[in-house]
């Protein structure tokens, strides 16, 4: 008897939504048992429906991104009898700053939407099994972090630089992370000196250069 994989496919564009959905469901492994559009739309939805693996996208518009939704997966309540539900990513972005908080917050797998089809329906059945399913592009920025572990920036940094590249001054990311302007100052001193810069021009030339912000 085939154990079926209940899917939640968590996306803010509707027709992405319904092609991930005729994608799925002509497996007979998988079930898709609800659609999302939202981070915040996705946390109801577990509450009430039991669900093994919830497909992820990490931008989602207004709201809670899916990271942040991710982190949450796994402090509800499932339905009485229902998994915690496995949260495998697949989104367009594949820079650290994307990459890291995904990871961090508890997600199986990080895949990119130019996935093949075969792939994805693979890596559900893996992730929904515990097993981790990283692109190949994603596998190497990781890779790449824990070999010169002295030189990577932490998500904090890279949240930072991020917002740098923003255009935010430091007061306003002190603001928005609900920390100090030293704080701040303190952390853009560190990706100085990780980068081997001494300007936020600089630090966000050569984070977007190497794919450390988007």
């Amino acid at each position: 008897m085939t154990v079926q994989i209940r899917v939640l496919i968590v996306d803010d564009h509707p027709i992405v939504r319904r092609g991930l959905r005729a994608t799925l469901e002509p497996d007979p492994w998988i079930t898709v048992v609800g659609e999302a559009g939202s981070g915040e739309e996705a946390i109801d939805l577990l509450r009430t429906v039991a669900v093994d693996l919830v497909l992820m996208d990490l931008q989602l518009g207004p709201g809670m991104d899916g990271a942040a939704a991710t982190r949450l997966v796994s402090q509800i309540a499932p339905p009485a009898g229902g998994p915690v539900p496995r949260v495998l990513i697949l989104t367009t972005y594949d820079s650290d700053a994307d990459i890291l908080p995904a990871i961090e917050a508890g997600a199986t797998g990080y895949l990119l939407k130019d996935t093949e089809p075969a792939e994805l329906i693979a890596a559900i059945r893996g992730s929904a099994a515990g097993e981790a399913a990283l692109a190949p592009t994603v596998a190497t920025r990781l890779v790449s972090r824990v070999r010169v572990p002295g030189r990577a920036l932490t998500p904090r940094e890279t949240e930072i630089l991020q917002m740098v590249a923003a255009g935010r001054s430091n007061h306003m990311i002190a603001v928005e992370l609900f920390i100090t302007e030293a704080t701040v100052k303190s952390h853009l001193v560190q990706v100085f000196s990780k980068l081997a810069v001494d300007s936020r021009t600089a630090a966000v030339a050569i984070g977007r250069s190497s794919g450390l912000i988007r």
